[in-house]
């Protein structure tokens, strides 16, 4: 396999996190977290859900050409690691969440950016 194939791989598995947590969400609200809460909150982590699923079909919208949508690769990493950096945040201020919510900051702060180095890599 090529590197830009492994790039596809590694973009498609990777787009399984935000697509699969986007729908969870979507459906079934703050059960996923096995949380209740009002409908202000539940209105709220639908809508952000929604996004966060919008964002993975985003990732995967690429996957034809890796080159040719480098601009959106990297807008969509920017909004991701904005949303890493709101839960890092809140990681200060509110005290360590349990582990999804680590795994999904690792996500957000490591994996993803370095899919973008990567993806500009293969640009050149």
């Amino acid at each position: 396999m090529s590197g830009t194939g492994w790039f596809r791989l590694a973009v498609a598995v990777g787009g399984l996190v935000p697509v699969l947590a986007g729908l969870g969400g979507m459906l079934t609200g703050p059960a996923m977290l096995g949380a209740e809460s009002g409908a202000d909150e539940d209105s709220h982590l639908r809508y952000l859900s929604g996004l966060l699923l919008g964002i993975g079909l985003g990732f995967w919208s690429t996957l034809g050409d890796p080159a040719r949508h480098a601009g959106r690769f990297r807008l969509l990493t920017a909004i991701v690691v904005l949303g890493g950096l709101g839960r890092l945040f809140g990681l200060a201020v509110r005290g360590v969440p349990g582990w999804p919510m680590l795994a999904a900051l690792g996500m957000e702060l490591v994996v993803t950016p370095l899919l973008c180095l990567w993806q500009a890599r293969l640009v050149r």
